[in-house]
């Protein structure tokens, strides 16, 4: 399902491919292989990697330290990454705020948080969703107060931020929040540069239904953060607010990890039987493996035509929502078709068999495993990132001009 591509191509990838066999750690490949839990330290190890190499940034111009791959380029690092089970690399400081700081932040801002986040110095969380303010983020009420105090000036800070994916790991989180309630909700949006270790800051979490701590909800209580944390002009947040959302849906399409997965699923329905038989010569259950196959391949040259937008300076446009409708929807299926392929061997769930080094009794088939964790934890990627019934709404306004 390889799109075709050049000799100059294919011999960057056969570079991306050894510098992967020789520097990734073997103890991440099990993890990552095994569905295992990754922990801060594991990002952060492989972050630092790449980081030596001079590839912590695929996706950034070498002008602000990346990598200044074409859109070809960075598909094949994904799609290599992800078949040899390195982890993710994580998209809040990388795919979400950096984007935003160089498009709209000031030098100084550009100077210093920029080698912080692809060095591994700075691990940044999101602020956007609150109680009530998810799918309608306009509506979003935390607010920003502008004061001035000895020490200069501030913006006094106060509110809720719900959803905040692992932001107990976070020192820094950019938020959007109200500076001003006057006209349209979108105008009074500002933008801001949270240190999470200011006083009045609180990370409470939240336990999924498959038992995990991934998601959080964090307090500002009276947060001082200094006026130069303001990334572009104040009330004007809800600007780049979206142009951070056009980045994230694109990075949501998640080729490289949905072509690891239809590889996973194969290799499951090879070994499972139906009637005596292996599933994978089960006509339907082989033709709902060849829909999703060819829907991921569409996504892939429709990736490679938003990411080609992107590297002549474009922001991503209403395109993304596509992106992020497919890859969430691609994402749930393959996750569907593994746990129908194995049955009630996919149903055990136990937490603590994701931990590293444990050593308890075996449940179900040996990659079964992480199986009906994962499914639960699937559930969210079609609400996240603006829910898919709102993607719908941007494509039908702004492609078909209903």
């Amino acid at each position: 399902m390889d799109i075709n591509f050049t000799a100059k191509d294919q011999a960057f990838r056969s570079e991306v491919r050894g510098f992967l066999h020789t520097q990734l750690p073997l103890e991440l490949i099990d993890k990552v292989r095994g569905g295992l839990r990754l922990g801060k330290q594991d990002y952060l190890y492989w972050q630092r990697i790449l980081y030596r190499q001079g590839w912590g940034a695929p996706m950034w111009p070498r002008e602000f330290g990346g990598t200044g791959w074409s859109p070809v380029q960075q598909q094949i690092f994904d799609e290599e990454c992800s078949g040899a089970d390195a982890p993710l690399q994580l998209p809040f400081g990388l795919r979400m705020v950096a984007p935003v700081i160089m498009a709209f932040g000031n030098k100084s801002q550009q100077d210093y948080f920029l080698p912080r986040i692809v060095n591994g110095t700075d691990w940044w969380c999101q602020g956007y969703s609150e109680p009530g303010s998810g799918s309608d983020l306009a509506s979003l009420k935390m607010r920003a107060e502008r004061i001035s105090t000895s020490d200069g000036e501030h913006y006094l800070v106060n509110g809720q931020k719900t959803w905040t994916t692992l932001g107990q790991h976070a020192n820094w989180i950019f938020c959007l929040v109200r500076t001003s309630s006057s006209g349209r909700q979108q105008e009074g949006i500002s933008f801001l540069l949270i240190d999470m270790q200011t006083p009045g800051v609180t990370v409470r979490p939240i336990i999924m239904l498959d038992g995990e701590h991934e998601i959080n909800e964090v307090w500002f209580e009276d947060v001082k953060v200094p006026v130069q944390n303001l990334v572009g002009q104040e009330n004007k947040g809800w600007t780049y607010a979206k142009f951070l959302l056009g980045h994230e849906r694109t990075g949501i399409a998640g080729v490289g990890r949905s072509k690891r997965e239809l590889k996973r699923l194969k290799v499951i329905a090879r070994k499972e039987t139906s009637n005596g038989r292996p599933l994978l010569e089960d006509q339907r259950f082989r033709d709902r493996i060849a829909q999703v196959e060819l829907e991921l391949m569409a996504l892939e040259i429709t990736n490679l035509r938003v990411l080609s937008a992107e590297g002549k300076q474009h922001a991503p446009g209403p395109e993304a929502s596509i992106l992020k409708i497919k890859g969430s929807e691609i994402q749930q299926t393959l996750s569907e078709l593994m746990m129908q392929a194995l049955g009630h061997y996919a149903l055990p769930w136990l937490p603590e068999a994701l931990d590293a080094g444990w050593r308890g009794e075996p449940v179900g088939a040996d990659y079964a495993a992480p199986l009906s964790g994962h499914y639960f934890n699937f559930r969210k990627t079609t609400i996240y990132g603006g829910s898919n019934e709102i993607q719908k709404n941007i494509i039908a306004q702004m492609i078909l001009g209903l």
